[in-house]
């Protein structure tokens, strides 16, 4: 199978903030979202994967692909750290985050195993679906996603795919 995975484009918010789940806009850069539409379109695609969040939803929609919104590919929720600069995030909550990935929620948000649970299922229905697919999502989702597809363990400390990013896995 083939997987194209899509990091959304730069939302339109102040640089340094924290925004897993606040749902913004795409900044209006016409060509990021031309070359990702682009690279989507040289695949041969049976749909695209979709996270609801608009800043996806606008890159799956311009692709003129068949849609599938699925809520499970959204970012982590950062709870109460959701616009706020992570200058101003306390760093011994921080260092808690690094020390327990997995267990570690920010006040009112979700864990890295929550999410990890969530991009799982995501895996699983990809498979089922057997069709060569795009994945358009977030750094958090995505790098998860893309460990599972390469049969690897998944790593919440690993660096996550660039904004605006096209990844292709040949599965």
């Amino acid at each position: 199978m083939k997987y194209v995975l899509v990091r959304h484009p730069a939302p339109a918010i102040a640089a340094g903030l924290c925004y897993g789940r606040l749902d913004m806009p795409l900044r209006p850069d016409a060509a990021a979202l031309r070359s990702i539409v682009a690279a989507l379109a040289g695949h041969g695609l049976a749909r695209v994967w979709t996270s609801p969040a608009q800043r996806c939803l606008a890159v799956a929609q311009a692709s003129g692909l068949k849609l599938r919104v699925d809520a499970r590919l959204q970012e982590i929720d950062f709870g109460a750290w959701e616009g706020v600069a992570w200058d101003d995030v306390p760093r011994d909550a921080l260092d808690a985050w690094a020390a327990d990935p997995l267990g570690f929620a920010p006040p009112g948000g979700e864990s890295g195993s929550a999410l990890l649970v969530r991009v799982r299922e995501v895996h699983q229905a990809l498979l089922a679906a057997g069709e060569d697919c795009g994945v358009i999502a977030h750094g958090g989702s995505l790098k998860l996603l893309a460990a599972l597809l390469r049969g690897e363990q998944p790593d919440l400390l690993a660096p996550a795919p660039a904004i605006g990013s096209v990844q292709l896995l040949m599965c």
